[in-house]
């Protein structure tokens, strides 16, 4: 079941500020508050839905366009040397906000990944590599 409570679903509500990168009619991107690397953003779609397995076929296609247009801003903006994209499905996979979502992590040589969901970043820094994705994505072709 979908709990409206849920962290993501109070950003979309406005409730929670989030460092917000993308956004369109039927998705939402923002900086992971506790980033994995540089540049770790979250693609949500803005229906309800837990995971994978809830969510209709053509919001999930919605959302996975939406999610590689990130990347492609993430990318450009960060220029990593290469890059995750994961989704979690249920608390034994690893997922800990249950509002279906896509995470771009980018990975850089010679760079541990942090660990999912341990720290804190620094809002100013979140801020800045918000701008810096959205300026990449202002260079790329409309979604």
């Amino acid at each position: 079941m979908y709990d409206q409570s849920n962290v993501f679903a109070k950003i979309l509500r406005g409730e929670i500020p989030a460092f917000k990168v993308y956004e369109d009619q039927r998705s939402l991107s923002f900086m992971d508050a506790m980033p994995q690397s540089d540049g770790h953003t979250l693609v949500i779609p803005k229906v309800e839905a837990r995971n994978f397995f809830d969510i209709a076929p053509d919001a999930l296609a919605d959302l996975i366009k939406a999610t590689q247009y990130v990347a492609k801003g993430v990318q450009q903006a960060f220029k990593p040397d290469g890059m995750r994209i994961i989704q979690f499905n249920e608390p034994a996979a690893g997922q800990t906000v249950f509002h279906i979502h896509f995470h771009i992590v980018p990975c850089y040589e010679g760079q541990s990944i942090r660990g999912h969901g341990r720290d804190w970043a620094d809002k100013a820094v979140l801020a800045e590599h918000a701008e810096k994705i959205r300026a990449a994505l202002a260079t790329l072709p409309p979604r």
